[in-house]
C-alpha cells in the first residue's frame, strides 16, 4: 500500500474531456489497499436511476455539476452544484438528472467482497452444487452484483441494465 498523498483525479477535466454522451462512472477509486470507495457518475438530461436501496452502506453524494432531484418516498429533494446528500443504508431513493444533466461524486467504505451464502444452515456432509448463473444482475458498465432479481439500473453507477 502507498501511503504517500497523491492527486488522483481532476473532476473538471475529466468531466470536459469525456464524450457528451457518456453516461455512468467517468471516474473510480481504484487504488490498492484503499478502504473507502469514490466514483464520478454522470447522467445526462431528464436520466434517471430508479428506485432502489443499498442495505449495506451509508452513501455521501456531492453534486459537481448540473442539478437535478431524489425522491425519498416521504420528500423530493432538490440537487443542485455543491449540494451534499447523505444516504443512509436501507434508505429508499431514485434520482432524476435535470434539463443540464448531473454530475455527483459518491463516497462510501469499500463495499465487502462479494460472497456466495446459504439462505439456510447447510449440513456439513453438504458439498454443493453448481449455483444458478446470474451474469444478468451484474451491471454492464460496473461490474456491481445486483440484489435484484430484475434489475433496471445500477445502485453504483446508474447504468441501465440490458433488457431481457
Amino acid at each position: 500500500m502507498n501511503s504517500t498523498p497523491r492527486v488522483l483525479a481532476v473532476l473538471d477535466d475529466l468531466l470536459a474531456t469525456a464524450a457528451p454522451d457518456r453516461r455512468g462512472a467517468l471516474w473510480q477509486l481504484a487504488e490498492q489497499g484503499r478502504e473507502m470507495d469514490a466514483n464520478l457518475v454522470r447522467l445526462p438530461p431528464g436520466a434517471e436511476v430508479g428506485e432502489h436501496q443499498e442495505d449495506v452502506l451509508d452513501v455521501l453524494l456531492v453534486v459537481i455539476a448540473g442539478s437535478g432531484r431524489v425522491a425519498t418516498g416521504a420528500e423530493v429533494l432538490e440537487l443542485a452544484a455543491t449540494t451534499v446528500l447523505w444516504l443512509p443504508r436501507t434508505s429508499r431513493r431514485a434520482l432524476v438528472a435535470g434539463p443540464d444533466g448531473l454530475a455527483y461524486l459518491t463516497v462510501h467504505r469499500r463495499r465487502p467482497g462479494l460472497t456466495i451464502k446459504p439462505s439456510v444452515e447447510v449440513p456439513a456432509a453438504y458439498e454443493g452444487g453448481e449455483g444458478p448463473c446470474m451474469l444478468d444482475r451484474v451491471c454492464p458498465d460496473c461490474g456491481r452484483l445486483s440484489a435484484d432479481p430484475a434489475p433496471v439500473f445500477c445502485s453504483r453507477c446508474g447504468e441501465r441494465f440490458p433488457e431481457r
